[in-house]
C-alpha cells in the first residue's frame, strides 16, 4: 500500500470551527451567576494583552545555550513577560534548530527572507527573542561576549562543566565585568560531584537518573517495562526552576545585596522534586514506589481507561463518587454495578487499593466502557458529578471549545513565517499580562541591529567579523 503523504490530506484552516460567543458560554446562567466570570473576562482576557504594559520590558537576558532546550525553555519564560532576550548562537545556528519529525523537512518551517528550514520545537521556544551568532570558541568572540554582558541582567548557559570558566568569560569572571548580573546554568546532574554533567548530557539522562523513568510504565505483570516521557519532560522541569530561581535572585538584588549572583538548576533534581512522597517511603522503610500504568497507587478509581473511541480519565476517591459511579454503570449495565456494589472486599475506600482489588474494579469498568465513546461516558458521568475526561489528540485540542474560547490556542500571523498555530503563554494577568509577539527568527537575523545598537558596530565591522568566522 501507496504511504499516505500529509499533504494528501485536506486540513481546515484553523479554526474550523468558530470561537463560540460569550452569550453562548453564559446562556442558561442567571445574571448573579455570570457575575464574576464575566468581571474575571473584562479584567484578564486575552484579546486585550496588547494595550498593557510588560513586567520585565527593563531586563536584559543572554540565551547561551545551545543543543538542549533546558535553557530555551527558561529564557522563553522572560521573554514572555517582556525582557529583552538575546539568544547567542553559534555561527550556523544552535543545532536543536535542525530536530524535526522523522526527519520530516515538510514539517519544519521556512521563513519567507532566507528560507531557513527550522524545527518546530525550536520555532516555538524561542518566542520574541533575538537572535545573533557568536563564536565563542574564537578569543575575539569571547571578548564581545564580555562586552555584551556589561549591560545583561542574566546570562543562561549549559555548556560542559567549567566550559565558560575556562574560556575566561564563566560567572567568576562576567561577575568583575558586571557585579549585578544573575548567571544561570542549567544541565541535567549538575557540574559538581561524582556524577556531573559531561559534555552535552540530554534530558534522556535527567530523567533516568532521578527515579522518574522507574515509575512510569505499566507493571510488570501487565508486560510493562520503565517508560521515559514523550516529552523532554526534564528540560522543562529543570528550566522551569531555574527562571524561578533566577527570578528570586534578581528579588534578592534588587531588594537586599545590589549584586546579582550565580545560580544552577538541573533536570534530575526538578523531577526529584515532584515525585515528593517517593521520599518518605523510602525513609520509612525502604519501599520503593512501583510501576502501576495509568492506575493509582493510592486511588481506586483514578486512572484511564479505554472505551468505544479511544481512552478516559475518571476520578473516584472516595465513598461519595465510587458509588456515583457504579450508579452510572448501573443504568446501562445493571448487573456489573449488582456485582461491584456487593464485593465485600470493595465496600470501603482502603480495603478497595490491593492490587486484584484494582484489578477487579478496572475490568468490570472497562466491561460498560467499551459500549461508550468518550464522550458519551463523560456525559453520563457527569450527570452523576464523577469527574471524568476524555483523552485528547492535539487536533481535538486546537478546536476545543474552551480552549478556543479562553485564547490557550492561538494563531499568529507572523512576519516571517505566515500563519502559524500556536499555544500562548499558560499565565494570565490582570495589569501587566505576558504575550507573544512573534517566533523564533532566523539564525543571526538580529545581527545587524543588535551589533550595530549595543556594540556601535559598523556594516563594515561586521562584514569583517563575519568573513574571520566570529559571528
Amino acid at each position: 500500500m501507496a504511504e499516505i503523504k500529509s499533504g494528501d490530506i485536506p486540513v481546515l484552516p484553523w479554526p474550523a470551527v468558530p470561537v463560540i460567543t460569550p452569550d453562548e458560554v453564559y446562556k442558561g446562567l442567571s445574571e448573579k451567576a455570570q457575575e464574576y466570570p464575566r468581571w474575571l473576562e473584562t479584567q484578564v482576557h486575552w484579546r486585550d494583552v496588547g494595550k498593557k504594559p510588560e513586567k520585565l520590558s527593563r531586563l536584559r537576558v543572554l540565551d547561551v545555550t545551545q543543543k538542549s532546550m533546558g535553557g530555551h525553555w527558561a529564557t522563553s519564560l522572560f521573554a514572555e513577560h517582556g525582557a529583552e532576550v538575546i539568544m547567542v548562537e553559534p555561527p550556523g545556528g544552535d543545532p536543536t534548530r535542525r530536530l524535526t519529525p522523522f526527519n520530516r523537512t515538510q514539517w519544519m518551517f521556512k521563513d519567507n527572507v532566507t528560507g531557513e528550514a527550522m524545527g518546530g520545537k525550536f520555532l516555538h521556544e524561542c518566542r520574541n527573542k533575538l537572535s545573533i551568532t557568536m563564536n565563542l570558541e574564537s578569543a575575539e568572540g569571547r571578548e564581545l561576549l564580555k562586552k555584551l554582558v556589561v549591560d545583561a541582567d542574566i546570562l543562561i548557559e549549559n555548556y560542559p562543566p567549567g566550559q565558560f570558566d575556562a574560556w575566561g568569560i564563566g560567572y567568576r569572571q562576567l561577575s568583575e565585568i558586571n557585579p549585578r548580573l544573575v548567571y544561570g546554568w542549567i544541565g541535567q546532574r549538575g557540574q559538581w560531584g561524582p556524577l556531573k554533567d559531561r559534555p552535552w548530557m540530554y534530558d534522556p539522562v535527567g530523567q533516568n537518573a532521578c527515579g522518574f523513568t522507574h515509575g512510569t510504565g505499566a507493571p510488570a505483570a501487565f508486560g510493562g517495562r520503565p517508560t521515559r516521557s514523550g516529552m523532554w519532560v526534564c528540560d522543562y522541569v529543570g528550566g522551569t526552576c531555574l527562571a524561578m530561581g533566577i527570578m528570586t535572585a534578581l528579588n534578592y538584588r534588587e531588594r537586599i545585596s545590589g549584586r546579582g549572583q550565580f545560580v544552577e538548576a538541573t533536570g534530575a533534581a526538578g523531577i526529584m522534586r515532584i515525585i515528593d512522597y517517593n521520599w518518605g517511603w523510602q525513609g520509612m522503610d525502604g519501599s520503593i514506589r512501583p510501576r502501576f500504568g495509568n492506575w493509582d497507587l493510592a486511588i481506586n478509581i483514578y486512572a484511564v481507561n479505554p472505551c468505544k473511541d479511544g481512552q478516559i480519565m475518571v476520578g473516584g476517591g472516595h465513598d461519595r463518587l465510587w458509588f456515583r459511579i457504579w450508579k452510572t454503570v448501573g443504568k446501562d449495565r445493571p448487573e456489573l454495578e449488582q456485582h461491584i456494589i456487593e464485593d465485600p472486599a470493595l465496600k470501603v475506600v482502603v480495603d478497595r487499593l490491593p492490587y486484584y482489588q484494582q484489578v477487579e474494579t478496572y475490568t468490570t469498568f472497562a466491561d460498560w466502557f467499551k459500549d461508550n465513546t468518550r464522550l458519551e461516558a463523560e456525559t453520563k458521568l457527569q450527570a452523576e458529578e464523577v469527574a471524568s475526561g476524555g483523552v485528547t489528540f492535539a487536533d481535538e485540542v486546537a478546536e476545543f471549545p474552551h480552549y478556543k474560547y479562553r485564547g490557550h490556542v492561538l494563531q499568529i500571523d507572523d512576519l516571517l513565517y505566515g500563519k502559524i498555530v500556536y499555544s500562548p503563554p499558560s499565565q494570565l494577568a490582570q495589569k501587566a499580562p505576558p504575550r507573544v509577539k512573534w517566533l523564533g527568527r532566523p539564525t543571526g537575523y538580529d545581527n545587524e541591529e543588535v551589533y550595530r545598537r549595543i556594540f556601535g558596530l559598523k556594516r563594515d565591522d561586521l562584514a569583517s567579523l563575519k568573513k574571520k568566522g566570529v559571528i
